[in-house]
């Protein structure tokens, strides 16, 4: 009590240089605020940065908000307690100190919060009906990994990986390539990864010039080369093992195409693909699965490492057809590939691979199945069920499914879905949280969505990365992509990347036969 008495106390926030002061006199309306993003009715980590709104309220010229403690149960609502007043800045925008916001949910770690927005009309103050905050018991991963992108499709420039802290506003600039086109240095960087959330173990591609994949071991960096005349083109997606020094690829030969009309912009399809199994400390590859009549791609580990679970569409009339034509052969009927969710189980021992087993039968519902994510306690696997392809961050049907495998059963993630794209995602270190990538804001953009995930498999509300001017998910022409949670902050320096990628050529893995 002696607690929240004093968060009570201070927890009076100032914007503009003026005290925030709840109005007195005021009308009660029934609907809620419209607030951008929309943060209303959500559970939130309790280490989560403050979740600055905008009102678009036409009609308003000032906004107040309170935070109060939720009334107890089957009380009148008198018995809440006011934990924090704020005043808007301009445009109507609400940003929040950090350290209070903190505090406040430190000492409301596990419980309910009250949001109460009042407004300023020509007719004086109106109070909306207010909202909920639920604040978990579990905090989520410190670190947020992702890649910003330019929707142009034509060239690499001005692309970068960055880490934000999500308890506060810090943004760490992982690497970003040239940011001017200079044909000699033009490259692409993607598909960053980690080994059990931890920044030790960690490695990205870049594509074209300087090309290689960049292993990091702490603050170290090394350029490879996976490659063979045998592999389609290199390692893509990785997933590393949870316990070796071993990076299970798929390799990938793919190929965009654009929609004349429709909502959907870009098709990316796969010409041919399969799996590749790596050891970064031996530095040698080998195939897992190298099938002409299959696609194969988004690998991924199971927690134990006892099995690798990917993705794999049946198309046997690619056999026989000459490998210019493969594509246009796809594209005559790219709206019926079908992704099936497969594993195939893994002897650490040895370092042999069983017999592929299908774990969803995708195409027998006229679906398509992509990146699955195994939750750290091993029972779900999460993934994002569309109608067709691969290419689900472009697919508007795309929502976020898991697999249940003690319970054999799968089943929408309803609560966080939405009626616009919701694809790429990440599991917490605990399990209790989810990020993923969206495209509901504006149906153009990614961004990212974080969703609590419950005990009883169960999904809440999602809502957007919080920032520290809300406006900025308005104002950035960027994409976010490939969202990965770790706990702790990169080590490695963009100079000791720069070096790495710029000035060395990469060592040639070993092609085991």
């Amino acid at each position: 009590m002696k607690t929240l008495l004093y968060i009570a106390s201070i927890l009076v926030l100032t914007a503009c240089g003026r005290t925030a002061v709840v109005p007195t006199s005021f009308s009660s309306l029934e609907e809620q605020a419209d607030i951008y993003p929309d943060y209303r009715d959500i559970v939130i980590p309790p280490n989560i940065a403050p979740l600055n709104f905008q009102l678009r309220d036409s009609l308003a010229s000032d906004m107040v908000v309170e935070i109060t403690s939720c009334p107890a149960e089957g009380t009148t609502g008198k018995e809440s307690i006011s934990l924090l007043v704020a005043a808007c800045e301009e445009e109507l925008t609400l940003r929040l100190d950090t350290t209070e916001w903190r505090n406040l949910l430190t000492a409301h770690r596990g419980q309910s919060l009250q949001v109460h927005v009042y407004a300023q009309h020509p007719t004086g103050w109106v109070r909306y009906r207010s909202h909920t905050l639920t604040v978990a018991q579990e905090d989520i991963d410190a670190y947020l990994s992702y890649r910003l992108i330019e929707p142009g499709y034509e060239m690499y420039r001005q692309l970068g990986l960055y880490q934000r802290n999500l308890t506060n506003w810090d943004v760490h600039t992982i690497y970003e390539n040239n940011r001017s086109y200079k044909s000699e240095d033009n490259h692409c960087i993607n598909c960053h990864n980690y080994q059990n959330y931890s920044t030790e173990k960690m490695l990205f591609h870049v594509r074209a010039n300087h090309g290689g994949t960049i292993l990091v071991e702490g603050d170290k960096a090394r350029k490879v080369q996976v490659k063979d005349s045998t592999i389609l083109t290199a390692g893509v997606y990785p997933s590393w093992h949870p316990k070796h020094p071993w990076v299970a690829f798929s390799t990938n030969k793919t190929g965009q195409t654009f929609h004349i009309y429709g909502e959907e912009k870009i098709e990316v399809i796969d010409e041919a693909s399969d799996l590749l199994f790596y050891d970064a400390e031996k530095n040698e590859v080998k195939h897992i699965l190298r099938t002409p009549e299959y696609l194969e791609t988004f690998p991924c580990w199971s927690p134990d490492g006892k099995t690798l679970y990917f993705c794999r569409a049946y198309e046997p009339g690619l056999v026989e057809v000459p490998d210019s034509l493969k594509a246009p052969a796809l594209l005559q009927h790219y709206d019926s590939v079908y992704y099936n969710l497969m594993s195939i189980p893994f002897d650490e021992a040895t370092r042999q691979f069983g017999t592929p087993r299908v774990e969803i039968a995708c195409d027998s519902l006229h679906k398509s199945c992509t990146v699955p994510r195994v939750s750290p306690d091993g029972r779900y696997i999460l993934y994002t069920l569309g109608d067709y392809g691969q290419f689900h961050i472009w697919h508007k049907s795309s929502d976020l499914w898991v697999k249940d495998l003690e319970c054999d059963t799968c089943y929408a993630l309803t609560e966080a879905n939405s009626p616009d794209v919701d694809s790429y995602h990440t599991w917490s270190s605990n399990g209790r949280w989810i990020v993923f990538s969206s495209r509901r804001m504006d149906g153009n953009y990614t961004r990212p969505f974080i969703a609590y995930f419950d005990r009883q498999g169960k999904s809440h509300k999602a809502f957007c990365l919080p920032q520290e001017d809300p406006r900025h998910n308005v104002l950035l022409l960027k994409s976010y992509n490939v969202p990965e949670l770790t706990r702790d902050a990169v080590r490695v320096s963009e100079p000791t990347l720069r070096e790495c990628i710029y000035h060395t050529d990469g060592e040639q893995a070993k092609y085991l036969r």
